[in-house]
Order: structure tokens, then sequence, then C-alpha cells
């Protein structure tokens, strides 16, 4: 009995050991993190697969940081995730075929948005593309071209900026296959800046409504009783 437990661990461990080196014998170099995952993996093309973690170390007054996610033949692909070497997210971005395609979010280190960009990558099922052609001086759309489309990323979209004291949306502009529309184009107003906050009411003291009541219909005056013409 005791033999048969035995022959059947060895076989165990011979099948891992098999499918583990099967599974890599496809890369040329690869890391294992601690839960035994394999990182930074290069195959026998010298293409980056698979889950990649980047750390890059501060450079001439530059924040170092680091970044995650996946490579598919050598390009970035999906979702990527930056953080601050002190572990604060500071990034989203969506890649295809190693553009910058979709919405991008960009944070302070204190974990507030202060950018989400729009970008528009190359698409693989359409092998033509159509592009604007704009008239010198003006953003006036004279004529359309049809290219061959080749791997790009383009501004695409809305790109919104917001204020990282309070998380308020302060300016909008809007870009069409890199091109920054401006007011007039097409009719449209795409650069714009959001509404102002009400200023908040000061709570008057006493005093001070005692001042207004005395000084009311008068020039106008400062605090220490001088007076100034005003309009």
């Amino acid at each position: 009995m005791q033999i048969l437990k035995i022959r059947q661990l060895f076989l165990l461990t011979a099948m891992l050991f098999l499918f583990f080196t099967g599974g890599m014998a496809q890369y040329k170099s690869f890391k294992l993190n601690s839960e035994g995952d394999t990182l930074n993996a290069i195959d026998k093309k010298d293409m980056k697969q698979g889950k990649w973690v980047i750390h890059v170390d501060p450079l001439r007054g530059e924040p170092g940081y680091e970044e995650e996610g996946i490579f598919k033949n050598n390009n970035k692909e999906g979702i990527w995730r930056k953080y601050s070497l002190q572990g604060d997210i500071i990034a989203v971005e969506t890649y295809k075929l190693g553009g910058k395609h979709g919405i991008q979010q960009y944070y302070t280190y204190l974990g507030d948005l202060i950018r989400e960009e729009s970008w528009r990558g190359y698409d693989p099922d359409a092998p033509y593309d159509t592009i604007a052609v704009y008239g010198e001086g003006n953003n006036e759309i004279i004529d359309y071209k049809i290219i061959k489309a080749e791997q790009y990323s383009v501004k695409h979209g809305e790109w919104k900026y917001y204020d990282a004291s309070n998380g308020r949306l302060v300016k909008v502009e809007k870009y069409e296959r890199g091109h920054l529309e401006t007011p007039g184009d097409n009719k449209k107003t795409v650069v714009t800046a959001a509404p102002a906050e009400k200023k908040k009411e000061v709570q008057k003291t006493p005093e001070m409504l005692e001042w207004e009541k005395k000084n009311k219909g008068k020039k106008k005056v400062v605090r220490d009783g001088r007076t100034y013409a005003g309009g």
C-alpha cells in the first residue's frame, strides 16, 4: 500500500514537471513571482508575451514608477495600470496593438483624477481608413481621403480636465482623429470650460451690518472712513 502511494506521488510529480517545463519551453526568458505566476516572458522570437511588470527608476528629476499589464506579440494590449514607487495608482491606460485606444485616466499621487483622455487606435478589421483634409489657416474640412490603415494611435473624442482639489470639471476639449476642434467647427463649440461654482456668501457680523447701515446711499467708502469717487 505504501509502495503504491509512493508510485502515485512520483507519477504526479513527473506529470507536473513535464507540464511546467513544457509550458516554459516556449520562452527564451521569464520570471516567476511569489505566487508562481509567469512574468516578463520573452519568446523564441524575442517578443514580449503575457503579463509584465516594468520598473522605472527616478531620472533627472522625474519620479520613477511601475506599470503592469499584458503584452501580446511585443505590443501592449488591454488595460495597463501605472503606480508610483510608493504603490499609489497614477494612471489607468488602455491599449490596442501597442497604441492607446479608448479612455485613459490620470491621477495625482493623492489619488485625485486630474485628466481623462480619449484615443483612437488602429482597427485591424478595417484595412482602409477615411481621413479629413482641412483647409490652410482654418478648421474647415475641404475633402476626405481613403488611405491604407497602418498601426497608429491619435487623440479622438473628448479630453476632460479636472481640478484636483475638488474634483470639478474645468475644461473639455474635443478631437477628431488628432485634430482639435474649436468653436465654429461645423457649428460646434467643443473647447469649453465648466461653469464656475457659485461664490459662497460671507456670513456678515453685527459690526458689518451696522457699518453698511450707516453708509447706505453714500459714496463708496473704505473701512477707515475715507471716501473716493465711484462709478
